[in-house]
């Protein structure tokens, strides 16, 4: 069932990329990206209340606060340059360029996760970078 949830981000990543081309169109993309923050952060937290998870937050661990706030960070700086990126380039060249995070995903999670490199993994990995590098060149 992961597969579904992927590729309906993969599908939600792909409307985003459209959508903020259009969006950042003569303004800053800063700008753009805090107003899209906002909307992200209604729309979660909608869902974390509908869901009545909101006393859940009494619960998490300081290593649980850590992580998730440098997560956050990582997010933010990801969406400041991905929509920067986005204004100066053509969407069929940014959006594939970052997707690459999924080869340096999987190098970081073998590297401080312990996860297993497999042949297939290593091969998918390595023809993003190929096709990431391809776009680039």
């Amino acid at each position: 069932m992961w597969w579904l949830f992927a590729l309906l981000s993969a599908f939600f990543a792909a409307l985003t990329a459209i959508f903020a081309k259009i969006g950042v169109k003569g303004i800053d993309s800063d700008l753009a990206t805090g107003i899209r923050t906002i909307v992200i952060l209604f729309i979660t937290w909608g869902i974390v209340l509908y869901k009545g998870l909101g006393k859940e937050v009494g619960h998490l661990t300081r290593e649980n606060w850590l992580f998730l706030l440098l997560s956050g960070c990582a997010t933010g700086l990801s969406w400041i340059f991905y929509f920067r990126a986005l204004q100066l380039g053509k969407v069929s060249q940014v959006a594939p360029v970052d997707k690459m995070s999924v080869a340096i995903a999987i190098l970081l999670a073998v590297l401080f996760l312990g996860e297993a490199l497999t042949w297939k993994t290593a091969v998918g990995a390595g023809l993003i970078i190929s096709g990431t590098l391809v776009l680039i060149l």
